[in-house]
């Protein structure tokens, strides 16, 4: 029988247990689509050792439940939190009570370095981990509401289940494997707050345009700076105060006046009056008067940097190569962007640093200095001494 849990008094006892054990597993349900921020909607537990094991439902929706027992564990150093892709969870306890789990094992970055591919899905872990099949059809259900059915309760509960063989496998690989330190160094990325903050000035970088116009870009800034904010403060999403394709639509039109914004095509109706609207003639307003010497550049990084490209094409290779021969994603390793730098001469770049310069930045190095080469042998791709 599925246990949920709607007291603090259970919660209580059921984190007391679970603090006595090695690990927990943990796994939540949400609902974004007309919040800014996440509405935390279910949290699924479990645990398991030599004694026994248990897992529960916590629902987070019954008046009078505290989750503060939840957050005393996830601040337990002595208990680590198994989560697979963690960053949305992390981010919904973070921003409701500034704590983030330590220790952290997030399966799917676990899984990268254990050579299962780019961003690998926890169904394809249950498959090939657990030796079972998941239940997909309530994936996509409202999490808000009650009651629960059972099959939407058994869905969410095999989510933190079949998570424990997964996590039991996944650490005794990287233990046999000497790469535990690898996964720490991801963790640290998890773990890191600025990971969950959204910096209202820095989201007019996620807007494309095709112009490199400092005033028109100056506008866009004000644009999404005032859009976040706002956004924010009311915990809607940004596309409902107006969308990308609207905001550039602003930043080229330049409307003046309430008048003006009425006449244009892509904003919405609730957008062409009130406090939008005085928002956005604001921000406006605020582009076109910044002075030129203050204007924000945009430039082509690649060019900037003056990529080699038959280095960047090389490095390329060589990370595929690595990448087979280590049996870890070639996404963990480097990005694009690190490639591009590596071939520009730069070396402040994450592929330079931790185990990645072990497994591919050292060799990276010397590709890019002339002292080695490519070389096939047989179905691989080898690197030589030049």
């Amino acid at each position: 029988m599925i246990r949920t849990i709607t007291t603090t008094a259970d919660l209580v006892s059921f984190c007391k247990a679970a603090a006595q054990r090695d690990y927990v597993t943990i796994d939540t349900e949400f609902l974004r689509e007309r919040t800014y921020y996440s509405k935390l909607c279910l949290i699924q537990m479990a645990y398991q050792d030599d004694e026994g094991a248990d897992a529960v439902l916590v629902d987070p929706l019954v008046d009078g439940l505290s989750l503060a027992p939840i957050y005393a564990l996830f601040r337990d150093i002595s208990v680590v939190k198994v989560f697979h892709a963690a960053r949305q969870d992390l981010e919904i306890f973070y921003v409701d009570e500034g704590v983030i789990p330590e220790p952290l094992f997030d399966t799917q970055v676990a899984a990268m370095v254990c050579g299962f591919g780019e961003q690998v899905g926890y169904e394809t872990l249950v498959r090939k981990i657990a030796k079972s099949d998941l239940d997909k059809s309530s994936r996509f259900t409202d999490w808000a509401r009650r009651p629960l059915t059972e099959a939407q309760m058994t869905y969410a509960l095999a989510d933190v289940t079949h998570l424990r063989d997964i996590y039991e496998y996944l650490s005794q690989r990287l233990k046999q494997s000497g790469r535990q330190k690898w996964v720490a160094e991801e963790m640290a990325v998890l773990q890191d707050p600025a990971t969950y903050t959204a910096d209202p000035d820095l989201a007019w970088q996620r807007i494309k345009t095709r112009t490199s116009s400092g005033r028109f870009i100056a506008i866009v800034r004000e644009l999404a700076r005032f859009r976040e904010i706002h956004a924010q403060s009311r915990n809607i999403p940004r596309n409902r105060v107006f969308k990308d394709d609207a905001l550039v639509e602003l930043a080229s039109n330049k409307p003046q006046s309430e008048a003006d914004l009425g006449r244009l095509r892509l904003l919405l109706r609730e957008a062409r009056k009130g406090d939008i609207a005085a928002g956005i003639l604001e921000a406006i307003k605020t582009g076109l008067s910044l002075p030129n010497d203050e204007l924000p550049k945009v430039v082509d990084k690649r060019k900037a940097l003056q990529v080699n490209p038959a280095i960047a094409d090389m490095l390329r290779v060589l990370l595929k190569a690595k990448a087979d021969e280590e049996n870890v994603a070639q996404k963990l390793i480097a990005s694009s962007a690190d490639l591009d730098a590596l071939a520009a001469g730069q070396r402040d770049v994450l592929a330079l640093r931790g185990w990645r310069k072990q497994v591919f930045g050292e060799d990276a190095l010397q590709l890019c200095d002339g002292k080695i080469g490519l070389a096939v042998d047989g179905q691989k791709v080898v690197a030589i001494k030049v």
